[in-house]
């Protein structure tokens, strides 16, 4: 019972394994048009010629069929032009047919592109020069091999391609605020284009936005007329505020006179506190008030003294 269970888990296996390459086979291009396993006969005699030139050069054939790629690398063989079932070899050890098998190693590791500075036209008609950095690695060896000549030189100027145009698209402002969405709106685009490639990009990063000089000018001129601006307004509303405070305190001293004489003598305790030349001649507040009050008419002051009532002579 568990040998039936194990021979039905294996065929599984071998089942999924099949139906993996039917399908990588499928994306590949040209690989529908081609028979998928009979080799022909010349094939099969090229292939026992190979079998047999490793048994007579045994052992020294080992040195040449056995391959090793390392844990991050893999392997596709070609056998008479055709790709050898099973997918890609790796990591480990792998065997080759001398004259008839080619092998092409892929590297797996995440690479890095620094897209040189491209020169855009904005939506706004702006010219500005950016450049940015591209993550991606190769997610399947077999079709980054089969599909296209050079994958990662295809993917570098897919790369810059889509910086020209995702930022052309969009306006200066959201180019300066807004880098986040247009980095993942190129990962999304180029992500989508390099899957046929068995390329996956993970990350996309603008790194420099530069603007023209005179540009640059007119942008920090109108910064500083803003800044200008907003500091007359907060002047402004400083007076304002300080203003009515005055107008409060004033109102305040009006009604008591003897806080109006605190307050002088407290102003005469500043001045003199002061490291200074100045001479502080104390005056009475009363002689203050004495010109502060309102004057009366002349006409009614004369008036006044003809009314008053004549006081008897008491020296005679």
């Amino acid at each position: 019972m568990q040998n039936a269970d194990s021979t039905e888990v294996i065929d599984l296996a071998n089942h999924v394994d099949t139906s993996r390459t039917v399908d990588q086979r499928h994306r590949i291009i040209g690989a529908e048009d081609s028979a998928p396993t009979d080799p022909g006969v010349c094939g099969k005699f090229m292939t026992g010629c190979a079998w047999a030139l490793v048994v007579v050069t045994f052992p020294f054939s080992l040195f040449v069929c056995f391959k090793v790629v390392q844990e991050y690398e893999r392997a596709v063989i070609f056998r008479l032009g055709r790709l050898v079932s099973g997918g890609a070899k790796g990591p480990g050890i792998f065997f080759i047919l001398p004259c008839i098998d080619n092998y092409a190693r892929v590297d797996l590791r995440t690479r890095t592109y620094d897209v040189p500075p491209q020169e855009v036209l904005t939506k706004d008609s702006v010219t500005v020069s950016v450049d940015a950095v591209v993550y991606y690695r190769v997610c399947n060896a077999t079709i980054s091999v089969a599909n296209v000549a050079n994958a990662h030189q295809s993917t570098r100027l897919l790369a810059q391609t889509t910086l020209r145009n995702v930022l052309g698209t969009r306006p200066l402002h959201e180019i300066l605020s807004d880098r986040d969405a247009i980095s993942k709106t190129m990962q999304v685009s180029l992500d989508e284009a390099t899957e046929s490639w068995g390329i996956k990009v993970e990350r996309v990063e603008i790194k420099d936005v530069r603007l023209p000089v005179q540009l640059q000018r007119a942008m920090a001129a109108e910064a500083e007329a803003a800044r200008e601006a907003r500091a007359k307004v907060i002047a402004a509303e400083g007076e304002q505020k300080a203003s009515r405070a005055l107008r409060e305190a004033s109102e305040v001293i009006s009604d008591s006179p003897a806080a109006l004489q605190l307050r002088y003598l407290q102003t005469l305790n500043t001045i003199s506190a002061e490291k200074n030349s100045t001479i502080v001649f104390p005056l009475p507040i009363d002689i203050i008030s004495f010109f502060t009050r309102p004057r009366e008419p002349r006409e009614s002051r004369e008036s006044r003294e003809q009314t008053k009532p004549d006081l008897p002579n008491l020296s005679s």
